[in-house]
């Protein structure tokens, strides 16, 4: 080993940024990035948030800090109930039973230090200082504790499994583009949400199930869906690659039973409060549901929002034909994907069925917000090794579809800013995207299918990501410098959300065409065997 260190320090190689981190371990390597993805946290934090000094509603922020004024003050039954104490209709709890204790927790912590913040009724649209401070302390809080963890055993179990690690040096790479996702950043610590509470149970989810730790990993998404109801775009790949390993042991009867009835048991301790009766479980789910929205809000680059400039489908259909018609495509764009995790099951399979699923509801589902591109993008930085370009290019894009969102905030100097460090970690010397520009021909070096090859060829068409960029960067100054006509208010608006929707469904059909050539790669080791 001292040999290998000393040709390393002879040939330069300690010239490379990362090879002093690999070789203090990746413990080591994963603290020195996290420390600074905090200070980058905490630099957003600076920054406005959503609905700041904007009454009546104010924003996402207020939501938050009055889920917090609500379940400190009132018993759990009338968290979700519409009463003389709890007004719905001013940011009613919407969320699963795992947010309302979150909340709980996080106004006990408020109530600690400034107590105004939390009163009843009185705190309607509480933005002092100190609120402020506190409020964001939550969220930093809630990404160390739950999602950098979640993050670190995930790089732990991936680089035992070395599924696609080349050389050390990616590691601290991948620790980087997982950890300073510019989109999560920006939501969690700029617009203000805890995304990070979700996706990091999710991703602790992810990787118990890849070390084989299926228990485990059923309660931990569990637990991750009673966070946040959005966490069911993950719910048909870990549906499939675990039924198609329980199919392949000696007694799936009894593999599938033993799975059932820890999901049973684990949504039974988190509703608990809500079971004693019919009306309070529905009450919950009634909130979880907002079906009255109507099938898009906003401007989402999504198949209903972007069709809507030419099909007026809230004026051709009901409400419950939408959500039928919009259940029927997720589940049948869904489909290809859990089919392959059934019949064969593997670790990098699975990593791209959470992908391809979470596209499909992205995509197809009812009610889809901008935010909810979070939700594909983190198994596409879990891939970040498999899929260089397709992660800077969809990031790009995504960060894109939110740019009215965080304009609304006045998040754009954060926006820029975190963009331009995310592509600067991105290009970094010795990364596996610095050293050579390879990425293309590795990620596609086995793409046999003709389909995939014509797919692959307009994703990464260097004339085609050059007028698509070219094309983004002109939106963004006409954006931020003119005004759209009278006539079309949200003309700009309006062509952001088609480009970015045109490259989410060109690249949804590209993941779904490499999860099924992985079945004609996989090696035996990666092949889940019958248990004798």
């Amino acid at each position: 080993m001292k040999k290998v260190v000393k040709d390393k320090l002879n040939d330069g190689e300690h010239d490379d940024p990362w090879w002093w981190l690999v070789q203090k371990g990746i413990k080591s390597s994963f603290l020195c990035v996290s420390v600074f993805a905090l200070f980058v946290r905490v630099a957003v934090g600076l920054h406005p948030y959503s609905g700041a000094n904007t009454p009546p509603k104010f924003g996402d922020y207020e939501a938050q800090r009055h889920w917090m004024e609500i379940t400190l003050n009132l018993p759990a039954k009338d968290w979700y109930r519409n009463s003389s104490v709890n007004n719905l209709s001013y940011w009613g709890l919407d969320y699963p039973p795992l947010t309302a204790y979150q909340s709980y927790i996080h106004g006990v912590f408020l109530k600690t230090f400034d107590p105004d913040s939390v009163a009843l009724f009185s705190s309607r649209g509480y933005e002092s200082y100190l609120g402020k401070l506190l409020m964001r302390w939550t969220v930093l809080s809630s990404d160390v504790l739950i999602f950098f963890p979640a993050v670190l055993y995930f790089v732990l179990v991936y680089r035992s499994m070395r599924l696609g690690m080349g050389q050390n040096s990616d590691v601290a790479w991948h620790i980087a583009m997982i950890l300073l996702n510019p989109c999560l950043i920006l939501i969690d610590h700029g617009h203000f949400q805890y995304n990070c509470i979700s996706l990091g149970l999710t991703l602790a989810a992810i990787a118990a199930a890849l070390s084989q730790k299926d228990l485990v990993a059923s309660v931990l998404y569990c637990l991750a869906l009673n966070h946040k109801q959005m966490s069911a775009y993950f719910a048909p790949a870990f549906f499939s690659y675990l039924l198609g390993k329980c199919l392949k042991n000696k007694n799936p009867v009894l593999e599938v039973a033993k799975l059932g009835l820890i999901v049973v048991g684990t949504f039974a301790v988190v509703w608990w409060p809500y079971l004693h009766s019919k009306e309070a479980a529905l009450a919950v789910l009634s909130r979880l549901a907002p079906f009255e929205r109507g099938i898009y809000e906003d401007y989402v680059a999504n198949f209903w929002c972007t069709s809507s400039v030419l099909v007026k489908w809230k004026k051709l259909y009901t409400t419950q034909s939408l959500r039928t018609l919009s259940l029927a495509a997720t589940l049948l764009t869904c489909l290809p994907s859990m089919v392959q995790q059934v019949l064969a099951p593997s670790s990098k399979g699975f990593l791209y069925a959470l992908l391809n699923s979470s596209f499909s509801f992205y995509l197809f589902s009812f009610q889809v917000h901008e935010k909810s591109v979070l939700l594909p993008l983190l198994p596409l930085t879990l891939l970040a090794l498999e899929e260089r370009q397709s992660l800077l290019w969809l990031t790009h894009f995504a960060m894109f579809s939110m740019f009215p969102l965080l304009h609304r905030d006045k998040l754009v100097l954060a926006y820029i800013a975190l963009y331009a460090l995310f592509i600067l970690v991105y290009f970094a010397p010795g990364g596996p995207c610095g050293r050579c520009n390879s990425s293309k021909t590795r990620d596609h070096s086995q793409t046999t299918k003709r389909g995939m090859e014509f797919i692959s060829s307009i994703a990464f068409h260097p004339l085609v990501m050059g007028f698509l960029g070219l094309c983004s960067l002109i939106l963004h100054v006409i954006y931020l410098t003119m005004r759209p006509p009278n006539k079309y208010p949200f003309l700009f608006e309006a062509v952001i959300m088609l480009i970015c929707f045109s490259q989410f469904v060109l690249f949804t059909l590209y993941f779904n065409s490499k999860q099924w050539m992985l079945s004609k790669h996989l090696t035996s080791k990666d092949k889940q065997k019958k248990i004798i």
